[in-house]
C-alpha cells in the first residue's frame, strides 16, 4: 500500500472538472484508491466521493493506493493535484 499526503494546488480545489480528471485517472488503475481529508475517507474512483471532500486550494489530503500499480497511480494522481489550473 502506498500512502501519500498531498496539497491541492488547483485554484478551484477538487471541484467539478478537476475532480472529474482525478477520477478519470484513478479509474485507469487496478489498485483500489481512497482519498481522505480530515476525518472523511472516500473512494478515489467515485466523483461523488471526491466532491464530498470539499477540498479547496491549499487543502491537504491523503491518497492511498493498494494494488500492483499503486505506486504509478499515486504519481499520476499527484500530477493532477499539482496543476494550478485545469483546462
Amino acid at each position: 500500500m502506498i500512502k501519500k499526503k498531498m496539497t491541492v494546488k488547483n485554484k478551484q480545489g477538487l471541484h467539478a472538472r478537476p475532480a472529474a480528471m482525478f477520477v478519470q485517472v484513478a479509474n485507469k488503475f487496478e489498485s483500489s484508491i481512497s482519498v481522505s481529508r480530515d476525518l472523511e475517507k472516500v473512494n478515489g474512483k467515485s466523483i461523488m466521493g471526491i466532491l464530498m471532500l470539499g477540498a479547496e486550494q491549499g487543502s491537504e489530503i491523503i491518497v492511498e493506493a493498494d494494488g500492483k500499480d499503486a505506486e504509478l497511480a499515486v504519481v499520476e494522481l499527484e500530477k493532477i493535484l499539482d496543476k494550478e489550473e485545469q483546462r
